[in-house]
């Protein structure tokens, strides 16, 4: 009786682990729908969310007090070289950024989450790295309060080696293959539940699940029980997140080609935003991504069922944006909220 209870629970336990895809909801009603929250109107609306083109910190501040879940993006870095997306320099980085931040913790909900994917940068002439992104980590949580609940890192194992003088040409550095993810919250504790993101066992794991686990001490001093041994569903992830870019091979890129439009640049890839929505929210809660670019954010918001926001300031990418939902650039909200 007592081997069945105990095979009963390590059956509910691994269930509730494996539920890291979405209950089906129900679209979001006219009322329910995030576009109601917006001034102005969105450039086009989904069943789920709509897309602003303008300027993000004016429509966070059109936004109600502590009605976000989670802000999760990824904007214009500090590089040395000007995009033509813009980018802010170094020197006025933090500056730049601080009306953001601050509409940002204003919007958010006590429980959310902030997810800030930045990227490192050389100084300018030299083979030495710019501080830009940990100053401006410290005046998100110094000045503005901002708790830092995890710093995370974004590993691209296809990144290229840059920069070219340093890394191919004198040979005095090596390949830079990730970027800083800052996960900060409004509390000490933001909602989130790792059993979201299990990933998969190890062969090595599900081996010594499937002989047994006998109780020992480590040499590190843990003391190891035979509660490691049961199935959990997965394995905890790490804070490196290993994520490739294949971005450049997304329909996306295709469908702007059919389009004759323009890609926008600089896109991450979907798995990112993925791996923290399914973290840090539920089905139903309300994702921004301020500086959203091509919407990757949006759309991985839409196939989870999640309410979403996204602002972007360049009409051009707004317009083809709509293709990731499956929207011809020519149409007019065709899809606005049931």
């Amino acid at each position: 009786m007592a081997r069945r209870r105990v095979a009963k629970k390590k059956a509910e336990l691994s269930l509730v682990a494996r539920s890291s895809e979405p209950v089906p909801i129900a679209k979001p009603s006219a009322k329910q729908h995030p576009a109601r929250l917006l001034y102005p109107e969105p450039a086009y609306s989904t069943p789920f969310g709509a897309m602003v083109n303008g300027d993000s910190a004016e429509a966070l501040g059109a936004l109600p007090k502590e009605s976000v879940d989670l802000v999760v993006t990824s904007p214009p870095y500090a590089l040395h070289f000007k995009k033509e997306y813009g980018n802010a320099n170094k020197e006025a980085y933090v500056a730049w950024f601080r009306p953001f931040a601050a509409q940002i913790l204003r919007v958010l909900k006590p429980e959310g989450s902030f997810v800030l994917n930045i990227g490192g940068s050389y100084n300018q002439g030299t083979p030495t790295r710019s501080l830009y992104h940990f100053r401006l980590l410290l005046m998100l949580c110094d000045e503005l309060g901002f708790h830092l609940a995890q710093e995370c890192f974004w590993f691209n194992p296809a990144k290229l080696p840059s920069p070219a003088e340093w890394v191919n040409v004198r040979r005095i550095r090596i390949k830079d293959s990730v970027e800083y993810v800052w996960w900060l919250s409004k509390t000490a504790f933001p909602k989130a539940d790792n059993r979201q993101v299990l990933a998969e066992y190890s062969d090595d794991m599900r081996r010594l699940l499937k002989r047994g686990y006998r109780a020992k001490k480590r040499p590190s001093g843990h003391n190891i029980t035979k509660k490691f041994a049961f199935d959990r569903g997965g394995s905890i992830p790490s804070n490196v997140l290993e994520r490739g870019n294949n971005e450049s091979n997304s329909e996306y890129i295709r469908l702007c080609d059919d389009f004759g439009m323009k890609p926008h640049p600089a896109r991450f890839p979907a798995a990112l935003p993925e791996f923290y929505i399914k973290l840090l929210t539920r089905p139903g809660d309300l994702v921004v991504d301020p500086f959203a670019g091509s919407n990757t954010t949006g759309a991985v918001a839409e196939r989870l069922q999640r309410r979403w926001l996204a602002f972007e300031l360049e009409p051009r990418y707004v317009e083809n944006s709509r293709l990731r939902f499956g929207l011809p650039p020519e149409a007019r909200r065709e899809c606005s909220p049931a």
